[in-house]
């Protein structure tokens, strides 16, 4: 039985690899005729967008792999089917549950090696990709406003009391970090401006602090008079430089160059949790997160899919009917992932519920087939 199993694990793992490779390969050839428009751009070359190009396979390998599982997995058994290689391990004592559970075992390996790509590759690569791209043209990232991005930031004290709440303006962010055209509007704990600070440009100092350059700023107070009501009384300045200490770090502020879908959980939970503090709307983020947790698991479920199409027959489909229904299961999966996260986000429901309805119905839809191969077999 041991052996059984691993013949069965080995084929399965090439078959999935090979279906990877002809994935990453058409996709890569896809996203380097799209970039071929912004050749020539400043100093983007065709070695730029070639490097740019194999920077983005980890972010593709991630997303691909349980299209990849499912079809690579139906292929091999739909072989071994049409081999009666399944029918002799079957004779030879491999039951349906230990067949799901081999499949699992292979599953639980591939979709660590998901997590690991998705977690630890795919975000600094995606990151680097947008960076060597941007620096090459000549550009900077900007927010989704004419002014720039907006942000809002809190001091809070020992206890963790709001003792000052800051809304932050960046009108440009470059590939490096380096902030430009930076505004704070400074308020106090009862809402009452305090301070507007205004930098030309602003660089990161760790572990918490970013160094602004040419600033200009303008205090607040209150003055009180006798028998009237207090004055308000402004306070200019300039300096060649301003300390600004703030929670708001590169890595909160990397959501400017990577989509929430390809950044790593880690930075995920940072910024959601950055979000929270400050009351601010997370639920694209949450989904995010929790979207990260959830779809390396789908591997799993896509693999327990494929394992019914090794019960069919030759006479029930050649292998290339069986691929094309993989395709297409595939497919579907990938639409109702994005389908029920949309619908999560419009209608509020929980997180986890809309990230996890397409693998839960894709793991009954597996129990079901397999219990129907069962009974017609």
């Amino acid at each position: 039985m041991k052996v059984l199993r691993r013949y069965l694990s080995g084929q399965i793992a090439a078959a999935v690899a090979f279906v990877l490779i002809g994935f990453l390969a058409l996709f890569a050839f896809f996203d380097f005729i799209n970039e071929l428009d912004d050749v020539g751009r400043g100093g983007y070359r065709l070695q730029h967008a070639l490097a740019f190009v194999l920077l983005g396979l980890p972010a593709h390998i991630y997303e691909l792999m349980p299209i990849a599982a499912l079809i690579g997995s139906i292929y091999a058994l739909a072989q071994f089917a049409a081999n009666s290689e399944f029918t002799a391990m079957r004779a030879a004592g491999l039951s349906r549950r230990q067949a799901l559970v081999t499949v699992a075992r292979i599953g639980v390996g591939i979709a660590l090696i998901t997590a690991v790509v998705g977690e630890g590759l795919s975000p600094p690569a995606e990151r680097l990709a947008q960076q060597l791209r941007l620096t090459a043209i000549g550009a900077s990232v900007a927010g989704q406003f004419r002014s720039g991005m907006w942000l809002k930031d809190s001091q809070r004290d020992a206890v963790g009391e709001v003792r000052r709440l800051r809304f932050v303006n960046i009108g440009e962010m470059l590939p490096d970090g380096t902030l430009r055209r930076l505004r704070i509007f400074e308020f106090d704990a009862e809402m009452r401006l305090a301070q507007i600070v205004e930098a030309r440009s602003a660089r990161f100092v760790a572990p918490d602090a970013w160094r602004l350059s040419e600033v200009e700023t303008t205090r607040f107070t209150e003055t009180e008079t006798p028998g009237a009501p207090p004055l308000l009384r402004t306070e200019p300045g300039r300096s060649s430089e301003f300390t600004w200490q703030t929670d708001l770090k590169p890595e909160l502020l990397g959501v400017l160059l990577v989509q929430p879908e390809r950044m790593s959980g880690l930075n995920l939970y940072r910024y959601l949790r950055h979000l929270q503090e400050n009351r601010q709307d997370a639920g694209q983020y949450e989904l995010a997160l929790w979207k990260k947790i959830v779809y390396p698991l789908a591997v799993i479920v896509m693999m327990a899919l494929a394992l019914p199409f090794g019960y069919l027959q030759a006479r029930a489909g050649g292998i290339g009917y069986k691929v094309f229904a993989g395709i297409m299961l595939g497919i579907a999966f990938h639409f109702l992932n994005g389908l029920f996260a949309h619908l999560g986000l419009l209608n509020t429901w929980p997180p986890l519920l809309s990230v996890s309805i397409p693998s839960i119905a894709a793991f009954v839809l597996a129990l079901g087939m397999l219990a129907w191969v069962d009974r017609t077999r």
